[in-house]
């Protein structure tokens, strides 16, 4: 199992997390993004910028991606297609994304897009806490543990 991590938007606590873990279970992690990411020296961890554009990093993940890898996104669209070349989905809240859960978290993105085009303020996701950290923590431990 390799670690593809979509780092654009990933928080950095998030990184923190995968960074003590692929060095704790000797997993290759890499981080791609359209910007320079910063990473710890390790022969496990490493980043690939991608050039600036729409979907550029999602396209780069998804041509990497291999059955039975892990993708750290929050990015639907994008854990819907690693989710159909076989690859695990998490997101940095903990949610493990599955092949029933991605449906239904693909038509819930499409319903507020609809609703934000007709001029309804939807708000934002609230901010990453303890709780989600956890959770995040957990369910990559319990993926790592099945390497």
């Amino acid at each position: 199992m390799k670690i593809w991590v979509d780092a654009d938007a990933c928080p950095v606590v998030i990184k923190e997390i995968l960074f003590k873990a692929a060095e704790r279970s000797k997993t290759q992690t890499t981080l791609i993004a359209n910007r320079f990411i910063n990473t710890p020296p390790s022969q496990f961890i490493s980043s690939v910028q991608v050039a600036a554009g729409f979907d550029v990093a999602d396209n780069e993940i998804v041509k990497r991606a291999a059955e039975g890898d892990l993708v750290i996104t929050a990015d639907i669209p994008l854990a819907a297609e690693v989710i159909e070349k076989g690859a695990h989905a998490l997101n940095p809240r903990g949610e493990l994304y599955t092949i029933d859960s991605i449906k239904q978290r693909l038509n819930m993105r499409d319903f507020m897009d609809t609703m934000r085009a007709s001029g309804v303020n939807t708000g934002g996701q609230s901010p990453l806490n303890q709780r989600d950290r956890q959770q995040f923590a957990n369910n990559l431990d319990r993926l790592l543990a099945k390497k």
